[in-house]
């Protein structure tokens, strides 16, 4: 039977669910457990695919196509594992599930409430993404109290009434304040925060507080008593240099206790590997500086999987990893050298619209002309084609539909039929909504033999790597790019996938997002060969 862990959060939001959530997994993992984990997020959108990266962060992208929230992309960072559509839900998704089946009869005609058939729906949607595994860790979104989290908690109590009682443990994860002024930790935001939990029906058995002091024994031994937990479940969760931290943090406050003790099992993780890439990030033998040019600066979370993707490469290489942040609109202002001059290689990321593209097709001829490694990501690649096309090939009006629909140069374009994932015909055009129009999700693609695609990659003939995005490279230019000395290196299904330019040391743009595939313990072969290349002494 699998046994369930409900992560709650307290007193506000940001206190770190999903990395304790994810940190929790990592060590049952490691002691040889088949542990998932889940993520409930009670806004009311069917998911984030339609949000702005600088109010919701980035879109992480599952195997199967599924656009969902960044918190997924630590799950998978953390514990090595592919995730899928079922671990992570929205409260839009529960009503329009519910909605469609009353529409269609399926609950013979009776009167459709919260109670029982939205939280039906819900305990359904965690039963399904126990599937086969001996722990499933729940993360559920916002802070305790939330009116629209209510529905989400009530389902939590009830499993807990459905399930042995040593398969279920509840932990909340809540905040204690250091008052400067006073010059003390104060219990009281917590305290508050596990009486609404009770409030509702459940009692938490961990408390991870959050905190930037140290919090001393008597402080836990007053949270424990007044919270009703055993004081061996008070874990303190202090800042960490690094993420990956964490779970070594957790176990050297004592975790291991609580949990094998809740769940009357040994709990033994090997964290050897772990430690070693930590170490390796927090104390690395050399360093590189890595000029990203992106546009949604103004929020780092937008980029959340990129950042950890050059951080696992560098904890394999014992690099550490400098984000040179470059606006591409002030590159357009100041120029390329001015921004981006002494950066170690150049990286382009992906995004939508023509804001900023200026700059960015300035990043990429500057790093082509002066031989500067560069990596460029969906948009990134995109764009090194039109700047090949315009200054190369000297197709001045060489462009994308993305940014301008009549252009007589679509070196960029929007293919009008398109077979998705599962086979199905799609219709796009460039009017069409901006939801379910995307590639979305694993497509396989094939290297070329001797590029540096295929060097990073390895010997197999196919390789699988996540899109998202509308437009695609237009393979009726795909000849005179050869010609001119653009290399085609990866392709699916005729679409082109990768591309290179001969006489540069490294210029690789590939149309997928490696990022989304990059674990701590299995980094992207791409990524890492680009850490590699911007290393790489003169």
């Amino acid at each position: 039977m699998t046994k369930f862990i409900f992560v709650t959060g307290g007193v506000l939001s940001s206190l770190g669910k999903g990395i304790t959530s994810a940190s929790i997994a990592t060590i049952l993992k490691q002691s040889g457990f088949k542990v998932s984990m889940l993520k409930i997020d009670p806004y009311l959108n069917v998911d984030p695919g339609t949000m702005s990266p600088l109010e919701h962060g980035e879109v992480f992208v599952t195997a199967d196509g599924a656009e969902t929230d960044l918190d997924l992309g630590n799950y998978e960072r953390f514990i090595d594992k592919t995730l899928t559509a079922k671990n992570s839900f929205t409260t839009g998704q529960v009503y329009q599930s519910v909605i469609r089946r009353e529409r269609e009869g399926g609950y013979l005609g009776k009167t459709i409430q919260v109670i029982p058939h939205v939280v039906d729906e819900i305990k359904d949607r965690i039963y399904a993404a126990a599937d086969d595994n001996e722990f499933l860790i729940i993360e559920l979104g916002g802070t305790v109290g939330d009116i629209e989290g209510l529905p989400f908690m009530e389902a939590i109590r009830a499993i807990r009434h459905e399930q042995p009682k040593t398969n279920t443990m509840n932990i909340h994860v809540s905040l204690v304040p250091y008052i400067k002024a006073a010059g003390e930790l104060k219990t009281k935001p917590t305290q508050h925060s596990v009486q609404e939990l009770r409030r509702i029906g459940i009692t938490p058995h961990m408390l991870v507080c959050r905190t930037e002091k140290e919090l001393p024994k008597n402080l836990k031994e007053k949270l424990a008593l007044s919270c009703d937990i055993d004081r061996n479940a008070v874990i303190e969760a202090g800042d960490a240099q690094s993420i990956y931290q964490v779970p070594l943090h957790f176990i050297k406050e004592g975790i291991l206790s609580p949990l094998s003790e809740h769940f009357n099992i040994k709990i033994k993780p090997n964290m050897e590997k772990w430690d070693t890439l930590v170490k390796n990030i927090l104390v690395p033998q050399d360093e590189v500086t890595i000029a990203f040019v992106g546009k949604y600066l103004d929020l780092k979370e937008s980029y959340k999987s990129l950042i950890e993707a050059l951080i696992h490469a560098g904890a394999h290489l014992s690099i550490k990893v400098n984000i040179h942040w470059c606006d591409s609109e002030r590159i357009e202002d100041s120029g390329a050298y001015e921004i981006i001059g002494n950066s170690d290689a150049i990286l382009v990321a992906g995004g939508f619209g023509h804001r900023g593209a200026k700059g960015k097709l300035e990043a990429i001829k500057y790093a082509r002309e002066n031989k500067i490694p560069y990596l460029g990501i969906c948009l990134g690649m995109q764009l090194a084609i039109i700047e090949y096309a315009r200054n190369v090939l000297g197709i001045e009006e060489a462009n994308s539909i993305e940014f301008k629909e009549d252009t007589k140069e679509p070196v960029i374009y929007l293919i009008d039929e398109f077979i998705d994932q599962s086979g199905e015909k799609q219709l796009r055009t460039h009017k069409s909504p901006m939801g379910g129009t995307m590639r979305l999700g694993e497509y396989p693609f094939e290297p070329l033999k001797g590029t540096n695609l295929q060097k990073a990659y390895g010997n197999e003939k196919v390789y699988y790597e996540r899109h998202r995005h509308r437009y695609e490279a237009n393979p009726a230019y795909k000849e005179r790019l050869e010609e001119a000395g653009m290399i085609i290196s990866g392709q699916s299904s005729g679409l082109i996938e990768a591309v290179e330019i001969k006489d540069h040391p490294w210029f690789v743009g590939v149309q997928f997002h490696p990022e989304f595939t990059s674990h701590l313990e299995t980094p992207n072969p791409i990524i890492l060969e680009f850490v590699k290349q911007a290393n790489k002494k003169d």
